[in-house]
């Protein structure tokens, strides 16, 4: 799996819904991966575009609160096309407490969404499983 797979990897400006208050506006971490743009993989994919959100820590927004908006956003400017696109939440292990003696694991989510002209609502969270959570893994740490 190479870079070549990488759209985009980065933070991730969002400008809210464009309303004039600049409703809901902030930063989210943004990785795209291509699974069918590397020439090594002759498998043909449903899905082929794997997109993983992350909060910014201190960002007015979540990508769990905005989940929908975020999809249409990012999709939109992408041009990503929304029926093959698997939706991801990154939540990376934290580790708190006096001594950082306690944790809670990392989390990868699926969000799976309806979509209507173009607008992802009604978004539904499951757990992401291996095979397809090793996938990930690998993508993200190794991109």
């Amino acid at each position: 799996m190479g870079s070549d797979m990488i759209l985009y990897n980065g933070i991730y400006q969002w400008k809210g819904l464009g309303k004039p208050l600049g409703l809901a506006q902030g930063k989210i971490m943004l990785k795209i991966f291509r699974l069918d743009d590397d020439p090594a993989d002759s498998v043909l994919h449903m899905r082929p575009n794997i997109v993983v959100v992350s909060d910014v820590p201190g960002d007015a927004i979540t990508v769990k609160g905005w989940a929908g908006p975020l999809a249409t956003s990012i999709s939109g400017k992408f041009g990503i096309d929304p029926q093959r696109m698997l939706w991801i939440e990154h939540y990376p292990e934290v580790k708190y407490g006096v001594k950082k003696v306690k944790q809670i694991p990392e989390i990868y989510e699926v969000v799976d969404f309806t979509w209507r002209e173009g607008v992802a609502i009604s978004p539904r969270w499951r757990p992401l499983r291996p095979p397809m959570l090793d996938i990930v893994k690998n993508l993200v740490e190794n991109g």
